[in-house]
């Protein structure tokens, strides 16, 4: 690709603005679903769950808003993310966009669980149903489950990535080392569901091989953020 100069302009300006989308997400999307459940939620303590989301309300109804608005920004951004990228191989900008907006209606349903703690929570009559115990059960299933469904959209979190990674390699605008940690980043997600699946155990030893592999998405996002495009001529 070798745009004129105002073309490349305007290439420069919409990828910037896909940048700032994917920027809007990454940093509102670890509130939900990283550090809201990581205070709320005590792991082999049901007791000790059900006493944190008493008493860290606010923090589960800031974690559920914080993943509802994160989502819907998500759309712009899968969408803004075709417009910038179909023209470097439109069937692979296809499938990037509908591997991007399959888990947003996953996230969405999954806060379901999340709004479950809540009823638990503040409806007298329903939390009369139950006994202390099977109460503080419940509530801990519920999370549980909300933590389940994120796994669920992580293979969808990584899928994505894939084609986004292959289209940055090939759109000579996004430097090739980017693509590639992209698509490792892809790789991570979905390496992490299936250590969650298959070998649970090892879920929490691998976390420090996973995580740093997941977090070149960061590249992407800081790139078309603060650059946008370069010029094809400016190399690899």
């Amino acid at each position: 690709m070798h745009p004129a100069s105002d073309s490349f302009t305007a290439l420069r300006a919409q990828a910037r603005r896909a940048g700032l989308l994917y920027l809007a997400v990454a940093l509102i999307a670890p509130w939900g679903l990283v550090y809201a459940p990581n205070k709320l939620f005590v792991a082999g303590d049901p007791a000790a769950t059900a006493a944190a989301l008493a008493a860290g309300e606010w923090l589960l109804r800031l974690g559920i808003a914080t993943e509802l608005l994160h989502q819907t920004i998500e759309v712009f951004l899968v969408l803004a993310l075709y417009r910038l990228l179909a023209p470097v191989r439109e069937p692979w900008a296809r499938l990037m966009a509908v591997l991007g907006l399959l888990p947003i209606p996953i996230a969405f349903l999954n806060t379901v669980s999340e709004f479950g703690v809540l009823l638990l929570l503040k409806d007298a009559a329903l939390s009369a149903a139950f006994s202390g115990p099977q109460r503080d059960a419940l509530l801990y299933l519920l999370m549980r489950l909300h933590g389940a469904g994120l796994s669920v959209a992580s293979v969808f979190w990584g899928l994505w990535l894939l084609p986004l990674g292959a289209l940055s390699i090939r759109s000579g605008f996004i430097p090739r080392w980017i693509g590639i940690g992209v698509i490792i980043a892809g790789l991570g997600y979905v390496l992490d569901v299936a250590i969650r699946v298959l070998a649970p155990t090892l879920s929490a030893t691998l976390s420090s091989v996973v995580t740093p592999l997941q977090s070149l998405e960061l590249l992407i996002i800081l790139w078309l953020a603060v650059f946008g495009a370069r010029k094809p001529s400016q190399g690899a």
